[in-house]
């Protein structure tokens, strides 16, 4: 009887998470019902798992052979433009769920709005709303939809008669109860950006939208028994058909599975003559001869050759085009991907537990992460869909869900709230004053909706790809985002419950500036560098150092701030401690307390100590990392070998970790399984409370090792073409915009690295930042205000007729307006010219002044030079330069402590603060970046504070509650910090107990920083 039903997922306008449409449909009896979100079909896969785990089969079998659950859903959309709901549409089989995805996703790829008339559909069923009738005679596939509030109109209906068979019962379900109702009010009014007094009420859903017991509903339309019996008998034909978990990836890539198997065989062994011709001792060879024909003999068994070989195609294409990549994930502890040239992470070299990658009870293929430069990804798609064609790919989607302070400021505008008291609201919710009705109102409201977890939209994966058998509108309809692919519109979780197994194409910035910076040591040096030398740069000795004095600002993964005391603590200058510290850093690790017991136990073992174990069993599981879990494979040991799962239940668990898995049935069942296994093998309770918190700590943070690994070898490669080329590699990391920190601070490394950092000038700068030997000229990118095209159009004018002459020679040849080139003057971009600024200004407006008695058409045979008027020699501050850099790039060149109105500079240097442990001290300091953190027992807010001194040396400050609270960080600029110095395990840092925002000598340029940048919670970003 329900033809209708919505969740959440029906984007800002359903209310309920489809638990809960589950669990209202067994509360009612319901047998059968039709899900039909709005223009899309993302929720229907989730219910349907419900139905498998929940819902126990019962009745007749199918004609597959399978009984029917308690609960059989069936799949439909409701079409909509805008507000206007034009009919849904309902799938009889899977092949009618398939026509409607395809049309849906035309229109949606076509970006038009759906024909007010449905298409004439094979094997789907169209209701169209009794409000809007068609007028032409129905199809044999068509109905119309009667509400219950319409039946007094529909009574006196005229064309009833002869169309009998043609009415159904329309009784949409959106909530649950009145709160539900209000939601979708707000809900409504936030999609129009309108005032809740103003939506209109005609447009919202009706307050009877709730589920009713069958019987109920059927009794109000008693008097219309036909309208039932025609729902029921529209329901009847209706099953959807699918397998969950059942293999729909692509099957066969050479045409069958025997021909697959033997490609495969034949280029590991290939790759393995390639990576171990060098071994020497037979033993050694026959174990990984064997470690490589187990790992075919499972991946055969399991059927993942195809996904092996489509990685490996990947590759392939990859390398010949001369793309960089990284390949990690769990694969990387795969011999046979080591052997294929997918990871160059040797999985003997670091024993890499071979069960996290694979084994005879794991379902789901590994993951193989395939990291590209970001510039060059899109080739990437490019090749899949023409290799696998456009009907059997797509991206993989994601569902955002409402933030607390998002929706906050979403309500508080649909409340009529004013701007000030909206940021307020939003800054800091637990400290607001000025709470009244309407306030509490959006406090309760964004509590409900954050509570219930309702998605806002969907949105692309970071990476993930989705290659099937059959075709992909078989499963899902799709979007077409500006990225110009199309998008699922399930997410990860949905496609591994279906059977679809993702690839995860990414892209970084880090393997930008790899292969930008080897371009520039090329070009400035005359140097070619070989990045993939990595055996090599283990053992550079420059390399250790920066590791081991944490010099590392730019270099991939290991630049924050948190990172760099980290690798001082733990003393890193080797890769085995920097794989590790690449996983401590996860914030399930870190947040534990498990990260402080591995630095506290390295430290007991590097001077003979002994540590307190939790249990023998995990110093021996676990011995390389001290008995402590880090790495996600260690809860696939741990739950295995500690507390006896099979290898079956240790996955759940470490799928389990990422959270979204926690609350389903089967994590339950094992984790009781853990406990009563752990009681009958005699662990002492409080050991096993210990563990499980561990493995629950990790919350889907933690890194595999062959991942970790992966990571540790391009910081390694980020290093040394530091450690060796460090201009070069700053500017390959500023040109990628990609790092931790502000561009400011790239260029602050560069300067403190030995460079000349100079403003953008039109004979030597290019759109993007560029060097001359040790001269780092600014690109033109980095202007604020000056539009793009004329930042590519002066090198390249530049290029065609050579270097400008003048301000007036460059006037003539570059198309801009008189506030475009007041930009270039005002940052020394004619400096070439040895006139002041003043002097070009004056000569800029000269120009666009008698710029309508000339004709910019006429071609001139000879350049004619303007007349030289003599101007009054103007004065101007030393500093202006800087204001007018802060104004237009958003940072000074000089050194910025020159802006300081104040004298002060405290009684202490970063380079003092390791001989003043337990000390006051006056520090003045930059800000660099901030982090927001908690207090582990009380919650309370507190900070992390990094800056740099006069000297440009850094110093980190840490700001607990009382400090944080009585003095917060006030944007960026100058801190005057007094504190005591603490040392943890070498690391050394101010407890700040005061601290006050130093002005700087110009206003204006003040307000233009705290303009530029805003607190995120992490760092200083800047805004565009």
């Amino acid at each position: 009887m329900y033809l209708n039903c919505h969740t959440g997922f029906s984007f800002k306008y359903g209310t309920l998470p489809v638990e809960d449409l589950f669990e209202e449909a067994i509360r009612c009896g319901v047998h059968k019902l039709v899900m039909t979100e709005i223009n899309n079909t993302a929720s229907y896969i989730e219910m349907l798992r419900l139905c498998e785990e929940r819902s126990p089969r019962q009745g007749p079998k199918t004609a597959t052979g399978k009984r029917t659950h308690a609960l059989e859903i069936v799949v439909g959309v409701e079409f909509r433009n805008g507000n206007d709901l034009l009919y849904i549409a309902i799938a009889k089989n899977n092949a009618g769920f398939e026509e409607i995805n395809r049309f849906l996703s035309r229109y949606n790829r076509e970006a038009k709005p759906f024909p007010e008339r449905a298409p004439d559909f094979d094997e789907v069923f169209v209701v169209y709303p009794f409000q809007r009738m068609v007028s032409e005679q129905l199809r044999h596939h068509e109905y119309i939809g009667i509400r219950k509030h319409e039946l007094n109109q529909f009574a006196m209906y005229a064309g009833y008669a002869g169309y009998e068979s043609k009415f159904v019962v329309l009784h949409p379900v959106t909530f649950a109860n009145k709160t539900d109702y209000n939601i979708h009010r707000l809900l409504r009014a936030v999609n129009d950006n309108t005032l809740l007094s103003k939506f209109p009420k005609h447009l919202l859903a009706h307050e009877d939208e709730i589920m009713m017991p069958e019987e109920v509903l059927a009794y109000m339309f008693r008097r219309y028994p036909e309208v039932v019996k025609n729902t029921e008998d529209l329901l009847a034909p209706c099953r959807l058909d699918f397998t969950l978990k059942e293999d729909k990836n692509k099957k066969h890539i050479y045409g069958t599975p025997e021909e697959d198997w033997r490609i495969l065989e034949t280029e590991t062994w290939k790759g393995f003559a390639t990576r171990y011709g060098h071994y020497t001792k037979q033993e050694a060879l026959d174990e990984l001869t064997e470690r490589v024909n187990r790992e075919l003999r499972i991946i055969r068994h399991k059927n993942f050759c195809s996904y092996y070989l489509i990685t490996y195609r990947l590759i392939v294409f990859a390398k010949q085009q001369g793309y960089d990549f990284v390949g990690r994930g769990s694969g990387a502890n795969s011999v046979v991907a080591y052997c294929l040239g997918i990871t160059n992470v040797d999985p003997i070299d670091l024993n890499l537990y071979f069960e996290r990658f694979l084994n005879e009870e794991r379902t789901s293929p590994p993951d193989f992460d395939i990291d590209f430069a970001w510039d060059n990804r899109d080739d990437i798609y490019r090749y899949i869909f023409e290799t696998y064609g456009t009907d059997h790919v797509c991206l993989l989607g994601t569902h955002t869900t409402y933030k607390y302070r998002s929706i906050l400021r979403e309500l508080g505008k649909v409340f009529g709230l004013p701007k000030e008291e909206i940021d307020s609201l939003v800054d800091e919710p637990q400290h607001f004053k000025s709470r009244d009705n309407i306030t509490e109102l959006i406090f309760k409201y964004a509590s409900y909706i954050v509570k219930k977890g309702l998605p806002a939209n969907i949105s692309i994966h970071a990476g993930g790809v989705l290659i099937t058998e059959k075709p992909i509108y078989t499963y899902t309809a799709t979007e077409l985002p500006p990225k110009g692919y199309p998008v699922s519109h399930f997410e990860m979780h949905n496609a591994e419950d279906l059977g679809i197994y993702k690839f995860d194409i990414l892209s970084q910035r880090g393997l930008g500036h790899l292969k930008e910076t080897v371009k520039h040591v090329k070009r400035n040096r005359g140097i070619d560098v070989d990045i993939h030398r990595f055996h090599v740069f283990k053992e550079d000795e420059k390399v250790k150092d920066l590791l081991r004095n944490s010099k590392a600002m730019g270099c991939f993964y290991v630049e924050s701030p948190a990172m760099r005391m980290l690798l001082e603590k733990l003393r890193c200058s080797d890769y085995l401690t920097l794989v590790a510290a690449s996983s401590i850093i996860r914030p399930g690790v870190a947040s534990s307390g498990m990260m402080r017991a591995y630095i506290e136990r390295f430290h007991l073992t590097q001077n003979d100590g002994r540590y307190e174990s939790i249990h023998p069993k995990m110093d021996e599981l676990m011995a390389e990392t001290y008995g402590v879990m880090v790495y996600q494979e260690d809860v696939i040991k741990v739950a295995h070998h500690f507390a006896g799962l099979t290898l079956t239940e240790a996955d759940v668990l470490r799928r389990g970790m990422s959270g979204k898995y926690r609350s389903r049935e089967e994590f339950q069942r094992v984790r009781e399984r853990f406990f009563e296994n752990c009681r009958e093998q005699g662990y002492a309770q409080h050991v096993t409370d210990r563990v499980w918190f561990e493995i629950e700590s990790f919350s889907g943070y933690s890194f595999a090792k062959g991942h970790s690994a992966s990571y540790a070898v391009e910081s390694y490669q980020s290093l040394y073409l530091k450690a060796h080329y460090p201009l070069e590699f700053m500017v390959g990391v500023i040109n990628n915009f990609g790092g931790f920190y502000r561009t400011e601070f790239y260029f602050h490394e560069a300067r403190m690295n030995g460079a000349e950092v100079e403003a953008p000038c039109v004979n030597r700068s290019e759109y993007l930042t560029t060097i001359y030997d040790t001269s780092i000229f600014i690109g033109f990118v980095h202007l604020k205000s000056l539009e793009s095209k004329i930042a590519k159009e002066i090198p390249e004018e530049r290029l065609r007729g050579g270097e400008y002459k003048s301000l007036d020679n460059f006037l003539r040849r570059i198309a801009l307006g008189l506030e475009q080139i007041r930009i270039l003057i005002r940052l020394g971009s004619f400096r070439f010219t040895g006139k002041s600024k003043q002097r070009l200004l004056w000569e800029a407006m000269l120009y666009f002044g008698n710029i309508k008695q000339r004709n910019k058409t006429t071609v001139e045979l000879f350049d004619t030079e303007p007349k030289d008027y003599p101007l009054p020699v103007l004065q101007r501050n030393s500093l202006e330069d800087a204001f007018d850099e802060i104004e237009l790039l958003g940072f000074p060149l000089c050194n910025p402590f020159l802006l300081i109105a104040s004298p002060e500079r405290g009684d202490t240097l970063a380079r003092d603060l390791k001989h003043k442990k337990n000390k006051q001290v006056h520090i003045v300091g930059y800000v660099v970046t901030t982090k927001d953190a908690s207090t582990m027992k009380t919650q309370q807010s507190m900070f992390f504070g990094t800056f740099f001194d006069e000297r440009g040396e850094v110093f980190d400050t840490v700001h607990f509650p009382d400090s944080a609270r009585k003095f917060p960080f006030r944007g960026r600029g100058f801190y005057s910090i007094k504190g005591k110095v603490t040392e943890d395990f070498g690391v050394y840092a101010v407890e700040v107990a005061w601290m006050d925002k130093l002005p700087i000598v110009n206003k204006r340029a003040e307000e233009f920083m705290r303009e530029s940048f805003v607190t995120d919670g992490n760092s200083y970003s800047r805004t565009q």
